[in-house]
């Protein structure tokens, strides 16, 4: 099994290979197996992948909105087409089995690619009367833009910053993560199939110096990173040395509240989502599951039974239900955090150890009940299909421990009473809220999040603030006026 790429890197409209940067092996995480090697950038590399990227934007800046509209349009056409090859090379970069990647990875990078084609030419500026004289606002690229994926969803996540970056007349050199370096080359190639001009979307490989090395460029004009906390403060402090525009979609610990009034089966089938998806590896996963003392029971005894019932196996199987975790080192991490519940006192409901066929980095979906807020599993972002069930009694009380966090990313409130659900999200301190559904993130709206989950928006029209800047003109009709 192979999915060597035809080069490491591509960079103004081409593969390009340079094999004197170190060595990245990309490996199946369900056998451990290596299926390719790619190589990362050296400095000559990132120079030519900034220089075309500067030459490149200048021309697609003054492009006709509608004209590049057009090439998005196409290339999102070419990536439905190709659904299925590009899921397949999904599940092997990642894990992730191909009955989830299938629908939501390379599918929703289409529909980015399109929502933002339909967008970008409604994005005008405005006329401001000002009596004899007026002032008109214009809307303009902010230049070379560099993306820093996660490797929880390559696809998606490359798309989700190129497709409002590039619908916006900006360019973008998009460094993947050195876990999951293939998929992004696979958009690359489409880009330049759709009919997009070499040099807008470049992607190079590489760990954290490459991506100091672009963030740093004085040619780069805005950062939009997907990834934790920790590399946030770093990539965030560097982007501050140049006064960058930054993008910022970092980790949680997000709180998802169950009242005794809810649904139990949706609101079982919602926690499962919010924290077995990906085999847990979601940055807005509702891992801290706050459930009313009322329905508790009732609520872990359909957990475990479903839970139990889940299909873990190879994730090229289309009846597999649940892949690996990405890698060996993160399921050391997430069987670490089972330790640690174990040992600080939380009740072990299911799961808790390695499954699953062969060498792969399986570890059965885990559900902790009896947490309490001071456990490690109850503050610490895992990324792993490990749940704590927090007990709760009244309303104000969970809303106060839902938001003791450091986190302000997602949340979640499953009740009958719409008013209580509204009213409880309207006080949550995350910037993405689900009422009775969990981790549904449509390209139409918003996405990210407070306090050290993040800053900006990803997706919908308040990408366009993050990608522009405003430029304001005014027009002199009369004569000047001077007291001098």
């Amino acid at each position: 099994m192979i999915a060597q790429p035809r080069a490491s890197h591509f960079v103004d409209g081409a593969y390009l290979e340079d094999a004197a940067g170190a060595a990245i092996d990309v490996t199946f995480p369900a056998t451990g197996e290596v299926i390719a090697r790619v190589h990362e950038a050296t400095p000559a590399v990132v120079e030519k992948a900034l220089a075309s990227a500067e030459r490149a934007q200048k021309a697609w800046g003054r492009m006709k909105p509608v004209e590049r509209a057009r090439i998005l349009s196409h290339a999102a056409g070419i990536i439905r087409d190709r659904n299925q090859a590009l899921s397949e090379l999904e599940t092997l970069d990642t894990g992730k089995p191909i009955q989830e990647t299938t629908v939501a990875d390379a599918t929703s990078g289409a529909d980015a690619l399109e929502y933002f084609a339909g967008l970008a030419p409604t994005v005008t500026g405005e006329t401001v009367p000002l009596g004899r004289d007026f002032l008109y606002t214009i809307r303009e690229p902010l230049g070379v833009c560099v993306g820093i994926g996660a490797w929880n969803y390559p696809t998606q996540i490359a798309c989700w910053k190129a497709a409002p970056a590039l619908a916006l007349g900006n360019a973008m050199i998009f460094k993947p993560s050195e876990v999951t370096p293939l998929c992004a080359l696979k958009i690359a190639e489409i880009f330049i199939e759709a009919g997009l001009p070499p040099g807008l979307f470049n992607v190079v490989q590489g760990r954290g110096t490459v991506g100091a090395a672009l963030v740093t460029d004085p040619r780069v004009a805005k950062v939009s990173l997907t990834g934790s906390v920790p590399t946030g403060r770093k990539v965030y402090q560097m982007a501050a040395e140049g006064i960058r525009h930054v993008t910022m979609e970092l980790g949680g610990k997000s709180p998802l509240i169950v009242f005794d009034d809810a649904d139990v089966e949706n609101a079982v089938g919602g926690a499962m989502l919010g924290n077995f998806y990906s085999s847990g590896q979601v940055c807005s996963n509702g891992t801290r599951v706050f459930v009313q003392k009322g329905i508790k029971d009732r609520f872990l005894k359909r957990l475990k039974e479903r839970t139990e019932a889940i299909r873990l196996g190879d994730p090229r199987d289309p009846e597999t239900q649940m892949g690996p975790l990405v890698s060996a080192a993160q399921l050391e991490k997430v069987l670490g955090y089972v330790a640690a519940g174990q040992a600080e006192g939380a009740r072990l409901l299911t799961g808790g150890h390695r499954a699953g066929p062969g060498n792969g980095a399986f570890v059965a979906p885990t559900v902790f009940a009896d947490v309490t807020d001071g456990m490690t599993i109850a503050r610490e972002e895992i990324f792993g299909p490990v749940m704590a069930v927090l007990d709760f009694e009244t309303e104000e009380e969970v809303i106060a421990r839902a938001n003791a966090t450091e986190f302000g990313l997602a949340a979640g409130v499953f009740t009958a009473d719409l008013a209580r659900g509204h009213r409880v999200v309207a006080e949550l301190q995350a910037g993405s809220c689900w009422i009775n559904a969990y981790n549904l993130t449509p390209v139409e709206g918003p996405f990210g999040g407070a306090k050290l989950s993040g800053v900006g928006r990803e997706n919908s029209k308040a990408a366009v603030e993050h990608y522009t800047q405003v430029k304001s003109v005014y027009v002199n009709l009369g004569s000047v006026e001077a007291p001098w």
